[in-house]
């Protein structure tokens, strides 16, 4: 109700602000449907879940389902929603849900002096123009300060449904507190890894222990940033979402500020290991997609927002949208910067880092077993298998000569690496994570 109440203050504010002498003012923007040629000249007042709202040249209130619009105007109709929303906010985070009762005394009071004035000055148009305006002003004043939350959250995570995604995979653990939904894993996802790497860093994957205070961090209640953080200029370190498979996913980016995707340096599922032989996904692992479902998120990002895959929904500049619902999800496109452009959600920033080498908090820690090692010029890995549990191989070709790596672990973290040559000879090294 109170939201059609607003919307004929802004019709009146329309009427009375924006006629021209004579006759009706004209909308500014031209409005195109999908199925149907013809097109409206009308002025956008809200979307309201699946509904947006236009205002024609007689001021008659238009409703419209969002899908009847072509994208180039659902585009302009999440922007300019979104917009609003960042607008209202700001309002709304400057009040309390108490009431003011002095400032309500000066509206009524206003209210009544607007009232009158209008009366007054019924006879002279500028002067009905003046009043009705700033009338409008004190009435949306009214409207804005009658919310009873003063904050940017949005709609919060469900926990069950956070379970039902993540709990998808056998490897995955999660739990929970009042602040975030914790996802436990041990950094080896099922698929195949390594194959198609054509810039490789000598690095392979071992198993992490992602639990207890160590786990992966996903806020339950998501709030919208004031100023997103560019991942082009931020991130370069450490994670920015979770996929759910309990695999972290860091930015397109690697710490050089190289697109690690098209300088080879990831397999065919988007990932590689990092310097302490931990395996990550710097694209979100879109193959999931056929496991948790086409409408499920594949990933949740840091920042409490959920991770899709591709769409035909317009998207806004940080390769995210607004949900008919009033959330928040990011989406997958096929070139960089593949997803998330702008971090949209808060996030903290560990204080000891900086950008663009900053990372997000909280972040889990990786604990390597050997020294990191520097890429290997020429090297292309064309085969990687799992033998047994915990054990595993790695083949990999340098001027067309095939070298084999194998490896593995026991359950007193004694890690075995044996390195075959092409002529069948090899070298073994041994490590223990304490």
């Amino acid at each position: 109700m109170r939201i059609l109440i607003c919307l004929l203050f802004v019709q009146l504010f329309t009427v009375q602000t924006f006629a021209h002498e004579g006759g009706h003012g004209t909308p500014t923007k031209q409005w195109h449907f999908i199925n149907d040629t013809k097109t409206i000249q009308a002025d956008f007042i809200q979307k309201d879940g699946d509904k947006v709202y236009l205002a024609d040249e007689n001021h008659n209130i238009l409703t419209y389902n969002y899908a009847d619009f072509i994208a180039k105007d659902q585009q302009y109709i999440l922007e300019t929603s979104d917009w609003i929303t960042y607008q209202n906010t700001l309002l709304e985070t400057q009040n309390s849900s108490s009431v003011d009762y002095t400032q309500l005394y000066l509206i009524l009071g206003l209210g009544l002096l607007v009232f009158a004035g209008f009366s007054y000055s019924s006879k002279t148009k500028n002067s009905r123009i003046a009043f009705s305006g700033f009338g409008v002003i004190l009435l949306i004043m009214g409207c804005k300060n009658s919310t009873s939350t003063s904050s940017s959250k949005m709609a919060a995570n469900s926990i069950p449904f956070l379970e039902t995604i993540f709990g998808r995979f056998d490897k995955v653990n999660t739990r929970h507190d009042d602040t975030y939904f914790y996802i436990e894993s041990n950094g080896i996802p099922d698929h195949e890894m390594m194959t198609g790497i054509s810039n490789w860093q000598q690095q392979v994957p071992i198993n992490h222990d992602y639990s207890g205070n160590n786990a992966w961090a996903i806020p339950l209640q998501p709030e919208l940033a004031e100023h997103p953080l560019s991942t082009k200029d931020n991130f370069m370190k450490g994670a920015i979402a979770i996929a759910v498979n309990g695999i972290p996913i860091f930015n397109p980016l690697n710490n050089r500020g190289e697109d690690a995707n098209a300088i080879g340096e990831l397999d065919q599922w988007g990932g590689h290991c990092g310097r302490a032989d931990d395996y990550h996904y710097h694209l979100p692992p879109t193959h999931l997609q056929a496991q948790v479902g086409a409408d499920k998120p594949i990933a949740y990002a840091l920042d409490g927002f959920p991770v899709y895959g591709e769409t035909t929904e317009a998207l806004d500049e940080n390769l995210g949208r607004f949900t008919s619902d009033s959330t928040y999800q990011y989406h997958f496109v096929k070139t960089y910067p593949y997803f998330i452009a702008a971090m949209r959600g808060t996030v903290k920033i560990n204080p000891q880092t900086q950008a663009p080498e900053n990372e997000i908090m909280p972040q889990a820690k990786t604990r390597g077993v050997r020294p990191d090692l520097r890429p290997l010029r020429g090297a292309e890995i064309v085969d990687f298998s799992n033998p047994s549990p915990n054990q595993y191989s790695l083949t990999y070709t340098v001027d067309s000569l095939s070298h084999k790596i194998n490896y593995g672990w026991d359950a007193a973290n004694t890690y075995t690496f044996e390195f075959v040559n092409p002529d069948g000879t090899s070298e073994t090294a041994t490590y223990t994570r304490k």
